[in-house]
């Protein structure tokens, strides 16, 4: 079984920092994709980053230039450096990757529990 395990959430300043990592355990045979979504109360999940198995990188528009994603493949590991946040950062960010646990497995999508983000005006 795929697990996600996100990490780095807390509370900050405006204009200060974070870094968020997810973990994914249990082995994954591949992993397509891995993204990181935000839900805040009253507000849908939405995609804040994501990356493709061919090292495609998107952005919503809302953090373009002050959001980093990176992946460590050697170690399933993905990151979110956050800069510049803002008040409107604040959710919660959950890990999302789209992942075969064998090799003869159906791509499946999986979540992480979330870590939650404050960000302090």
């Amino acid at each position: 079984q795929v697990r996600l395990v996100e990490s780095g959430g807390g509370l900050v300043r405006a204009g200060g920092s974070l870094r968020l990592s997810c973990v994914a355990s249990g082995s994954p045979f591949s992993i397509e994709s891995m993204n990181w979504f935000r839900q805040s109360p009253g507000k849908q999940r939405e995609l804040v980053a994501g990356t493709g198995s061919g090292g495609t990188i998107n952005y919503a528009d809302s953090v373009k230039g002050r959001f980093t994603i990176s992946r460590d493949n050697a170690r399933n590991t993905m990151y979110l450096q956050m800069d510049s946040l803002k008040s409107d950062d604040t959710a919660v960010y959950f890990c999302n990757a789209r992942a075969r646990e064998r090799s003869y497995s159906s791509l499946t999508s999986y979540w992480g529990q979330g870590t939650q983000v404050t960000v302090s005006s």
